[in-house]
């Protein structure tokens, strides 16, 4: 019996990450990344301090329809600015941080899931 998760059809999957990239649905991305159900995104941020509500506006557009962000520090959790979190908060959206690979972890897992999830990763090296 197969027991990998059924990920609906046109969702954005992690596939793997590392060499300072990721490969999603099939594509290589270099840097780091915004992974939206439906599409990913270069995210313009090289460290999680220099993350802001501005680099994370794809979230707010009218199609996003999410409910919570994981924020992938890189190898270790880092702190999230609480004025982020608040920023982010009035959207809707809950930001949970973690180190990048249990952000891509649980990304696909609560993808799996059909919950409302995107994630911002930093690259791991």
């Amino acid at each position: 019996m197969d027991v990998t998760p059924l990920i609906p059809s046109g969702r954005q999957v992690i596939e793997g990450y590392g060499d300072g990239g990721f490969r999603i649905s099939g594509e290589r991305y270099v840097g780091a990344v915004l992974v939206l159900p439906q599409r990913t995104l270069a995210w313009p941020v090289s460290a999680i301090a220099e993350a802001t509500s501005e680099s994370l506006l794809a979230l707010n557009a009218d199609d996003s329809d999410v409910e919570l962000l994981l924020i992938g520090c890189g190898r270790s959790m880092a702190f999230i600015d609480p004025e982020l979190r608040a920023q982010v908060r009035e959207w809707g959206i809950v930001i949970d941080g973690m180190d990048t690979g249990a952000a891509c972890r649980t990304y696909n897992v609560l993808l799996s899931e059909d919950r409302r999830v995107a994630a911002a990763l930093l690259p791991v090296t």
